[in-house]
């Protein structure tokens, strides 16, 4: 209720004061057409520093999708992290939901930036519009990271049952939940430990401060995603690529990282983070982070073949 306390957005306030604290700053770009774009970039670019684009998935804003990673990776990294359009500051006044427009945005608000290369890491839905901008932008992608991103999923895996839910109308209402049965829906699908016993009344604060903005448009996002979506249509890409995935991911299951992988071909590795649901970046962040940063820091080293973060590699 208006005037009340609220843990969700005093958590949004901290996040804000430590991504400052680590040299980001806050910024809002016009990118014309009634499209403007939020994003936290660098107080001063180095170049001696590569470049990093870490680009969230659906459920909330940038910050809190990668506060865990902003400390570790901001010395190494000129590191750019946007709200996607209808998400956090950032919006369009144009119709077109799909993936490829979000990567568009991303891409344009870069060059904005002056920003010509770069590595990008995709969490989810973010996993989608990093692979969407390697496959237009090809030459400006350095490295890709794509975790728990169902970017090889079709249509018809709904109607083979490969989806905990058996609708997208089913999937919208857990993924832009309305109501605290809802939430704990979506806690359940996304953690493979989720939290127990979360009162209600945090559950629609989380709601009124997160989940209502933007929502007619983030239906259409995910409706998007699913219509018509076929294995045969999704474009190759050959960037050296770390898919990254939990073992027990509900929202995306393992098989689609597999699909992932074969997809790519032999410029991709695959490591699946045991114990982990699709919210890796929640329950496994410093195991996330440690893959990460071998995989990015050291651009040298050879694809590996698909492994299990706690070091059993499987032929």
């Amino acid at each position: 209720m208006p005037g009340c306390f609220s843990l969700t957005a005093s958590r949004d306030r901290c996040f804000r004061y430590s991504f400052s604290s680590h040299g980001l700053k806050s910024t809002t770009t016009d990118l014309g057409e009634g499209t403007i774009m939020h994003c936290w970039v660098p107080k001063s670019h180095s170049q001696s520093k590569p470049t990093l684009l870490l680009i969230h998935g659906i459920g909330a804003n940038a910050m809190w999708q990668w506060h865990e990673f902003v400390a570790p990776l901001a010395s190494r990294f000129n590191l750019y992290i946007p709200d996607l359009i209808f998400f956090g500051d950032s919006f369009s006044t144009r119709p077109d939901r799909s993936e490829t427009f979000q990567a568009q945005c991303v891409v344009g608000l870069l060059e904005a930036h002056g920003v010509k290369k770069m590595s990008v890491a995709g969490i989810s839905y973010g996993g989608f519009v990093a692979y969407s901008m390697a496959a237009q932008f090809g030459e400006r992608i350095e490295r890709l990271v794509l975790c728990c991103a169902g970017v090889c999923t079709e249509e018809k895996d709904m109607e083979k049952g490969m989806f905990q839910v058996r609708s997208v109308e089913e999937a919208v209402s857990i993924l832009l939940p309305q109501r605290p049965q809802q939430v704990r829906q979506l806690l359940k699908i996304s953690f493979h430990k989720p939290a127990k016993n979360v009162p209600s009344c945090f559950l629609n604060d989380f709601i009124e401060v997160m989940c209502t903005e933007h929502l007619q448009e983030r239906k259409g996002l995910i409706q998007a995603l699913h219509k018509d979506r076929k294995l045969s249509d999704l474009p190759k890409i050959s960037h050296p690529t770390l898919i990254i995935w939990g073992e027990h991911d509900l929202v995306f299951p393992l098989e689609l990282a597999h699909r992932l992988k074969r997809q790519i071909g032999e410029s991709s590795q695959l490591v699946i983070l045991k114990n982990a649901g699709h919210a890796i970046n929640v329950e496994k962040p410093k195991e996330m982070y440690k893959h990460m940063k071998s995989f990015l820091i050291d651009p040298l080293a050879p694809p590996k073949q698909e492994s299990h973060s706690n070091g059993r590699k499987v032929d």
